[in-house]
This record gives C-alpha cells, structure tokens and sequence, in this order.
C-alpha cells in the first residue's frame, strides 16, 4: 500500500497522468487501472490520481480522450488484423497530448508575465511613494533648521530683554532711594517755632 502525498501535482506529473490514462482508454483497459499505475509510479494513492484527472487533467485532455476512444473502437473492429493501425494513431494521440502541453505551457508563461508585471507594478509604487516620502522629509529638515534658528533668536532676544528688564529695576530702585534720601534731608530743615497765639507753625531753614 503506497503513502498519501500532499504535495502540489506538477506538470510532468499531470502529463503522465494523461499519457498512462489515454493508454489504458486506447487499449480498451480501465480508468482505475491507469489511476493504480501511475499511483504506483509517483507514490501517490489511486484514489489522487482519479481525483486529479476527474477534477483537471482530464478537461485539458479532451480531444486526445475522443481520438483514443475512436481508436478502441478500431482496434476491437479489426482484432485479426495486425495492429499497424494503432501504430498509426500513437503519433496522432502523441501530437494532441504535445498540443494539449504546449497550451499548458503558454498559460503558465502568461501567468507569470500578468504575475510579473503586477509585481513591477507594485514595485514601481513602492520606488515612487519612498521618493515622494524622501521629498517629504527634506521638507521637514529644513521645517526644522529654519524652526531651531528661529528658536536660537528667541532665546537671545529673551536674554537681552532679561538684561534690560534687570537694569531697569535697577535704575529705579536708584531713583527710589534718591527720592527717600532727599525726603530726609528736607525733613531735616524743618523747624517748628510757637507763634504768638501758642501754636507750632514749621519755619524752613
């Protein structure tokens, strides 16, 4: 009893799924019989092999399934004649099983272009949203040195400011205390004298 497979079939695989079936159609043996011979031959069960041609392979295979058939048909008609007419018709199978290959080919080559050149597409994205990002970047640098040196001023106009503002308390407590120095010094020459009547009246100095 042979182990089950879960890989992918491939395409060599699938052709000789095709070729060992269309075999066993032309002389006039059994599907199962073929799924069990290629089974044997990929390690594969006949149960996956019948499920791959019923699901597939076999819609690829159409018009080589009919020449095969015809051709069963010729054999069982001449069964006394010698079998150059099957030899005949191999060529005929073969080319429509090399036809039914090459489309198989062309469709794998056209999916991975369409594949191919979505994947240029997104790449191409990708290059144009990282130049737009880079621009947007340089913008921000310079955002940036102009937003620092605007900063710089600022603190060095706050600084001079600080410095003014300093002076200018300083002036003013100057003047404070020249206006207290010169209140004493006027109330120092106040003098108070009685006046005839007996009241205090000041007298300047």
């Amino acid at each position: 009893m042979t182990s089950t497979r879960q890989d992918a079939w491939t395409q060599d695989e699938d052709l000789l799924l095709a070729e060992v079936v269309l075999r066993h159609i032309r002389e006039g043996g059994t599907q199962l019989g073929a799924f069990e011979e290629v089974g044997r031959t990929l390690s594969r069960t006949a149960a996956a092999c019948g499920f791959r041609w019923n699901s597939y392979v076999r819609k690829q295979y159409k018009s080589g399934i009919e020449l095969a058939k015809k051709q069963r048909k010729a054999l069982k008609k001449h069964t006394n004649g010698e079998p150059i007419q099957q030899q005949q018709a191999e060529p005929e199978i073969a080319e429509s099983v090399s036809r039914q290959t090459s489309e198989l080919q062309l469709r794998d080559v056209i999916r991975f272009l369409e594949e191919y050149e979505k994947t240029e597409n997104e790449l191409q994205n990708v290059v144009n949203e990282n130049k737009s990002l880079n621009h947007q970047i340089s913008k921000l640098q310079e955002q940036v040195k102009t937003l620092s040196a605007q900063k710089n001023t600022l603190e060095s106009n706050i600084q001079l400011i600080e410095e003014d503002y300093k002076a200018l308390i300083e002036i003013m407590e100057r003047a404070r205390k020249m206006v207290v120095l010169q209140e004493d010094e006027r109330s120092k020459k106040v003098k108070f004298q009685m006046d005839r009547n007996g009241n205090l009246e000041r007298v300047e100095k």
